[in-house]
């Protein structure tokens, strides 16, 4: 994604940063990947006005391998930190030194993803995929790389990109499933029985998000931090109509009228309420992407139901 930001970066990199390192590094001009990735809106695409009061400015991502950063690391991180002083208007605050400038490839990943990444030898374990968040997985790949001869860096990037295996794929779908139908389906329903707004609300928000997370699960992409979340979502979703429930989901506040004198019965949903009613909508979204994939034969908008047979596969 290219964003008005990012031209603002990529200038600053062909201008002053790529004139810098041929003259000064010439013998690891080929050996230096850059680009804008990680933390930030602006790595997202995602910047506005209100996003620029904070840890937002010019700069790039210079990314070394372990012995490079040993052979050149404090010098070229002295001369870069002159090219960000000596431009006007960089605001280069000191969180921003921290998402910007000279890092290694396996600081890099390990920092965002929280483990200790093998990016010499471009390899992840399930356990090591198993411990990751979707938020991330999303910050790891997004921004945008803009020379990487070596291709050291971006083999890891593209092996995050190629997504989950299939293993940690189907468990990840299973759980957000059952998260699912626990929230919407059946525990809001249960704490409106028994007046309980509060919990209700919980289970509302709680089943909203893991709605969402199986949409980007089931389109293999991976779901960014929540306040992303429904604007990446509506880019993915092209004719709208999951993202209008979504949107609709959340403006409505539990309907405690429509709960008065009812009983609660596990087959029977309480369609009076708009929130039940939308939340087998969602269900039955959901159900037909599962069925698209090939996880399921018929299309049964009670998730749960389903998970034994998604877990199946795993």
């Amino acid at each position: 994604m290219i964003n008005t930001q990012m031209m603002k970066n990529f200038r600053f990199y062909d201008d002053l940063v790529a004139p810098m390192i041929r003259d000064k590094f010439p013998g690891h001009e080929e050996r230096i990947a850059i680009g804008i990735a990680g933390e930030g809106s602006d790595c997202f695409g995602f910047d506005d006005e209100l996003s620029r009061d904070h840890d937002f400015g010019t700069g790039v991502c210079l990314w070394l391998t372990d012995e490079d950063m040993a052979q050149i690391g404090e010098d070229l991180t002295e001369a870069y930190d002159e090219l960000v002083e000596q431009k006007e208007r960089s605001f280069y605050t000191e969180r921003l030194k921290e998402r910007r400038g000279v890092m290694t490839i396996h600081d890099f990943y390990s920092n965002i993803l929280q483990i200790d990444c093998d990016t010499n030898n471009c390899n992840m374990t399930d356990d090591m995929w198993r411990r990751l968040d979707h938020s991330c997985l999303a910050t790891a790949v997004n921004g945008n790389v803009f020379r990487d001869d070596l291709g050291q860096f971006s083999r890891f990037r593209k092996l995050l990109l190629d997504y989950y295996p299939d293993s940690v794929w189907h468990i990840r779908i299973a759980e957000k499933m059952h998260e699912y139908s626990a929230a919407l389906q059946v525990n809001y329903q249960r704490c409106m029985t028994r007046g309980d707004v509060v919990a209700a609300q919980v289970c509302l928000t709680g089943g909203m998000m893991a709605a969402m997370e199986l949409f980007f699960l089931l389109n293999r992409k991976y779901m960014p931090y929540y306040k992303w979340s429904y604007k990446v979502l509506t880019q993915m979703d092209t004719d709208g109509a999951f993202s209008a429930r979504i949107d609709e989901l959340a403006r409505l506040k539990p309907d405690e009228g429509a709960w008065e004198g009812t009983r609660y019965q596990p087959n029977r949903p309480n369609l009076k309420d708009r929130i039940v009613a939308l939340a087998e909508d969602i269900g039955y979204d959901i159900s037909e992407l599962l069925k698209e994939k090939g996880f399921v034969g018929r299309i049964n908008p009670y998730l749960e139901a389903d998970v034994k047979k998604v877990l199946g596969q795993a």
